[in-house]
C-alpha cells in the first residue's frame, strides 16, 4: 500500500469529521467559525455558510477516502490513518475553539 493513500486517508478523517461542528451549527441556526469569518477561523460565519462549508468538508471527505487507492475498513493501518486524522484534528478544535466557547479550562484562573 502506498504511503500516499494513508496520507490521503489521514486528510480525508480531518475533513470529515471537521463537517460535524459546522453541519450542527448550521443545521441549528447557529453562528460558528469557518475560514471565511474575519477574522478567518476567530470570526464568525452565517448558519447557511457554515452548511455549504461542512458540505463541502464532506465532498473532499468522500473523495479523499473512497476515490485515493483501495480504502478498507477491515484493513487496520487504513482505519489508524482515518482515525488519527479525526483524533487529531478533534483535539485540535477542542483547544482553538474552547477559547471562543469556553471549553479552554487551561486559561481560566
Amino acid at each position: 500500500m502506498p504511503w500516499l493513500d494513508l496520507v490521503a486517508w489521514f486528510v480525508g478523517g480531518a475533513v470529515l469529521i471537521n463537517a460535524v461542528p459546522h453541519l450542527v451549527s448550521g443545521l441549528t441556526g447557529r453562528p460558528f467559525q469557518t475560514p471565511f469569518a474575519d477574522p478567518p477561523g476567530g470570526g464568525l460565519s452565517s448558519a447557511t455558510v457554515n452548511v455549504l462549508w461542512g458540505f463541502g468538508n464532506l465532498v473532499i471527505a468522500y473523495l479523499l477516502i473512497c476515490h485515493v487507492g483501495a480504502f478498507d475498513l477491515r484493513a487496520i493501518s487504513d482505519i489508524v490513518a482515518l482515525g488519527l486524522g479525526m483524533l487529531l484534528i478533534c483535539l485540535f478544535s477542542a483547544r482553538h475553539f474552547g477559547r471562543f466557547h469556553g471549553g479552554d479550562l487551561t486559561t481560566r484562573p
